[in-house]
């Protein structure tokens, strides 16, 4: 007996329905916290769009008390696991660096740490807005497959031997090209919003996140990054939040 075409397992569809990320999703069928059709669904089972999908309101429970943190990572911490002895940026979130500006009504407790992990890259010669969250909701719509979430940066650059007022020196198709043209990793870029603010700072706001992208796409025509600072993800602003300090995401806030 074949199996329906758009079938597909209980823990992707419980991440498309937007209910929890597939690692969450997972934990939650291992409890027996999800249901399918009224039987309390087994690891590893498939679903159609037409199955009933119910979930457990410890769940839900355990979802609310889930955080999301805003961080200014300062240079020289990388955004996830550490390496090349550096330090990753999710030990600059404890008590100490809390912005004393925040105005959410939570608290920093240890278990928040449990899970924390980074919702996009920064690299390391990078500064700016970083999102920590234990919410997997949060990280599909940020670093989804299927993410169009903006991200928004301000970068210094220098054209060759000019140190000043790049901007008349830089021939105005090349600033086309890093708008829409240039290809990374034998792939084309999607349409880019890039413009100048300044003879020597560069605004580009990008949906998509490869690995040093803004850097390359720069090199490619012929530019050289100085500095690289991230402002904006989605609706969610950088604004005065201090380098090296945190805040938590207001409850009324949405990327």
């Amino acid at each position: 007996m074949t199996e329906p075409y758009d079938t597909s397992r209980l823990n992707k569809r419980m991440a498309e329905l937007g209910l929890c990320s597939r690692r969450e999703a997972d934990q939650w069928i291992a409890e027996g916290w999800v249901r399918v059709n009224g039987k309390v669904a087994p690891m590893g089972v498939k679903v159609t769009p037409a199955d009933r999908i119910e979930v457990d309101p410890k769940a839900r429970e355990q979802q609310q008390h889930q955080v999301t943190v805003l961080l200014n990572k300062p240079m020289g911490f990388v955004s996830g696991q550490a390496e090349d002895g550096h330090e990753p940026a999710v030990v600059l979130f404890q008590p100490r660096t809390h912005w004393r500006e925040d105005a959410s009504r939570l608290r920093f407790s240890p278990t928040q740490l449990r899970g924390l992990a980074p919702a996009g890259r920064l690299d390391i010669d990078s500064i700016g807005l970083l999102v920590l969250t234990q919410d997997g909701r949060v990280a599909r719509q940020l670093i989804g497959e299927d993410s169009m979430i903006e991200k928004e940066y301000l970068v210094r650059v220098a054209y060759g031997p000019v140190a000043q007022n790049s901007q008349a020196a830089f021939p105005r198709e090349r600033l086309a090209l890093l708008r829409h043209g240039l290809e990374l990793d034998g792939q084309a870029l999607q349409p880019a919003q890039v413009e100048w603010q300044n003879p020597e700072q560069l605004r580009f706001v990008l949906t998509e996140g490869k690995k040093r992208q803004i850097r390359r796409m720069c090199e490619l025509v012929g530019l050289k990054v100085v500095g690289l600072k991230r402002i904006r993800i989605g609706r969610v602003v950088l604004g005065n939040l201090p380098v090296g300090q945190w805040r938590y995401l207001g409850a009324n806030e949405r990327f």
